[in-house]
């Protein structure tokens, strides 16, 4: 088969992987069909779904409701446990035969696994990890405007640029780089789960999705690996990006990290079973693990409250909340910028208002069940 990925007009129509695991579609899949809809609007194309496993016809149409136009299956018993050999060269015969233009996949373990090696089989670039997406130029004029420090209106922009707009943190999270690929073909990027909004799930669009199956050959010889076991993890991490509520702090809790940890995690437990997120500061000391880390380095939340314990508001920390329905913000210093971003902010000191707040929590909750 011959493949020129630097012939551009061959190439049409956005893709997104869509992973599955023992037969399960992941959040992330909605979350890239969603954004890639957006995507494929402004490209003015179709939003296709490519889909691997055994047996995994029956979750397709659901990729639908979110958004895909079409989902290509590629059903095999050689498929349902994941290896980057199986992956890659199924993925890539069909991608040379039907050439998309963008190709998404989740910066999961397995896509952070599996893009690298697809893209350079398909001789073209990646951006790993990004956090925003935009095709149309003047979106992406309003993305500067609102979140970089560029005078966008005295530069001299080519407004007719079609080229995937792919931004990812930099530098530690301290600068956003927006990253193209004019030359070659599929644009590919890993996206960072959490960060792209989900759309309503439509049944009518899941009931209009094509289902595509193209031919594709795979044999044993064509893995080098084999899996023998799946084992899950025993330790539970915390789910900072399906949490409805989550209190978190930052550096404020120094002075008696211990308390301030588990004012944290009482008052969290009023708000509901809320979850305890923290800092890069937080992290970097080794007072929570990694995976409660919130920020452009972190995750990307957007639970209905989201509370600010001792958190000043750096631009990196608030690219991975600004989107929280509700943001409330305790802070002793009342210049802190996370008050720019907050609904509901509290001036004092947190080791004697988050006490206060957690028992008018308790207090409510009284009275209503007597």
């Amino acid at each position: 088969m011959t493949f020129n990925s630097m012939d551009l007009a061959a190439f049409k129509d956005v893709w997104v992987f869509c992973e599955q695991r023992q037969g399960k579609l992941m959040p992330t899949s909605y979350e890239l069909i969603s954004e890639g809809s957006k995507l494929a609007d402004e490209l003015g194309g179709e939003l296709w779904g490519i889909l691997l496993g055994d047996n995994i016809e029956g979750i397709a149409k659901d990729l639908g409701g979110y958004g895909a136009d079409k989902v290509i299956v590629c059903d095999h018993p050689l498929l349902k446990d994941y290896t980057t050999d199986a992956y890659t060269k199924v993925i890539c015969d069909v991608a040379m035969e039907l050439k998309p233009e963008v190709f998404l996949l989740g910066a999961t373990a397995i896509g952070r696994d599996l893009a690298p090696r697809c893209a350079a089989r398909l001789n073209t670039g990646l951006c790993a990890d990004c956090t925003h997406l935009d095709i149309d130029m003047p979106i992406y004029l309003d993305f500067l405007r609102e979140n970089s420090t560029l005078d966008v209106d005295d530069i001299e922009w080519d407004l007719s640029d079609k080229n995937l707009k792919m931004t990812r943190p930099a530098f530690g999270g301290n600068l956003l780089a927006s990253i193209i690929c004019p030359r070659f073909r599929p644009c590919m990027a890993t996206i960072r789960p959490g960060v792209m909004k989900l759309n309503e799930f439509n049944q009518a669009k899941a009931d209009a999705c094509e289902i595509i199956k193209p031919k594709f050959e795979l044999s044993q010889s064509d893995i080098a690996t084999e899996v023998v076991e799946v084992v899950k993890a025993s330790r539970k991490l915390v789910d900072l990006i399906g949490a409805e509520v989550i209190v978190c702090v930052g550096r404020g809790i120094t002075k008696n990290v211990e308390l301030g940890l588990k004012l944290a995690n009482e008052l969290a437990e009023e708000l509901g079973g809320g979850v305890l997120g923290g800092s890069r500061a937080v992290i970097d000391s080794g007072w929570l693990p990694a995976d409660h880390q919130i920020g452009q380095t972190g995750k990307t939340v957007r639970p209905r409250i989201y509370v600010a314990l001792g958190i000043s508001g750096a631009v990196q920390h608030m690219a991975g909340m600004k989107d929280a329905e509700c943001i409330i913000a305790i802070n002793k210093n009342d210049a802190a910028p996370i008050f720019g971003v907050a609904d509901f902010g509290i001036c004092g000191d947190l080791f004697k208002v988050t006490p206060m707040l957690t028992e008018s929590l308790r207090s409510m909750k009284a009275l209503k069940q007597t």
